[in-house]
């Protein structure tokens, strides 16, 4: 295996070589981290209860509400949160599971299968490939960058290690606006990597492409290939999606406020860092799979002692004011939102079209999520 081959994302697989994805076991397919911290313990797992879900071809059907005093939630804070999401008008998904039972699934002004661009929200995905690998035993958090991608070293970035890059704490690269022109360009976007200097803060693009390089040069196969196989299949979701199908273009949710964005090359060009589309129902069992100590609906995707290490907690404002301290998820530009409550049992999935530049935008979020938090207590 050559670990300093430069791989591109061709969905064919074109440029990539015969080896099979790196790790796959029948008792666990890999691990995560989607910002290494210290570690916050183990919470009481709750798999999803399969009266408010089904399982369909492999992945999750949702089959409706669960009432909200059966697991605990009161119904009248419950419906204040919906009307928040409601009366703000535009295309939304707002999902909610509570001890493993969906209490909350609705979407407005879109299908329930529609699919949002999830921004920075997108970033675990990639991470939960890392630590799969870590967890596999051929790569390590303190290994160099460089030491599989030797061209990344240039411009004094030698030192920077895997862990550094999934704690967005190195300097390493990415100036955004920059990034976003070059973003549907696999091989300009890792040269901009390559030749930039320890000057800027780490761009969620920048994170997206180094950790999805890392993980094509060890498997030796498109990262989307890999998410595919080694993450959303366990995790039982289906519509999850790193760069958009061309099929399911007339399922994506226009993003007010960028035309970049919806671009049709862009929603479908793999861009590992902010390129998911999914929809709420997916995220949130993402969260929910978290919560559950690595299982998923159709299988294992991370062993406890991975969540327990990795999993980091958010302060966010977007994630109200009324979370817990062991509170962690990822916002997505004030757009789109996703986090796990573990104190709570809680996952939480809010995607809105409404791209968010300003305070108001982050108080809405933070306002639904309050009336969330509030119903549970």
């Amino acid at each position: 295996m050559h670990l300093d081959a430069g791989l591109g994302p061709g969905g064919d697989g074109s440029g990539c070589g015969e080896v099979d994805v790196v790790g796959v076991r029948d008792d666990c397919q890999y691990s995560l981290d989607f910002a290494v911290g210290t570690g916050i313990g183990c919470w009481n797992a709750h798999v999803i209860d399969l009266t408010c879900l089904t399982l369909h071809s492999g992945g999750v059907e949702f089959g409706g509400e669960c009432e909200p005093l059966e697991v605990g939630l009161d119904a009248a804070r419950l419906r204040t949160a919906i009307e928040q999401v409601q009366t703000r008008r535009g295309a939304a998904q707002l999902c909610v599971i509570r001890d493993g039972r969906v209490v909350v699934d609705r979407w407005f002004g879109c299908e329930p299968d529609a699919l949002f661009w999830l921004f920075s929200a997108s970033r675990p995905y990639v991470a939960i490939l890392v630590h799969q690998l870590v967890e596999s035993g051929v790569l390590h958090l303190d290994d160099e960058v460089a030491a599989y991608w030797p061209a990344f070293a240039g411009e004094g970035k030698d030192g920077v290690t895997v862990r550094d890059v999934l704690r967005n704490q190195t300097s390493a690269v990415g100036a955004p606006r920059a990034d976003a022109r070059v973003m549907t360009d696999w091989a300009k976007s890792l040269r901009r990597i390559e030749e930039a200097p320890l000057r800027y803060p780490l761009s969620s693009l920048a994170f997206g492409f180094i950790l999805a390089e890392l993980v094509q040069r060890i498997t030796r196969h498109p990262i989307q290939v890999v998410l595919q196989e080694a993450a959303l299949r366990p995790l039982g979701v289906t519509d999850t999606h790193l760069g958009l199908p061309p099929e399911l273009w007339g399922r994506q949710v226009p993003v007010k406020g960028s035309r970049l964005v919806n671009r049709r090359s862009t929603r479908e060009a793999v861009v590992p860092g902010e390129g998911v589309s999914a929809t709420a129902r997916d995220l949130a069992a993402l969260y929910q799979m978290l919560l559950n100590n690595g299982i998923g609906t159709a299988g294992r995707v991370l062993r406890p002692e991975s969540v327990a290490a990795a999993v980091t907690p958010t302060s966010d404002p977007a994630f109200g004011q009324l979370r817990s301290p062991r509170v962690f998820g990822h916002n997505g530009s004030n757009c789109c939102v996703g986090w796990a409550d573990p104190e709570r049992q809680l996952a939480y999935a809010y995607l809105t079209d409404r791209l968010g530049r300003g305070p108001a935008e982050q108080a809405h979020h933070a306002a639904v999520a309050d009336r969330i938090l509030a119903a549970a207590g």
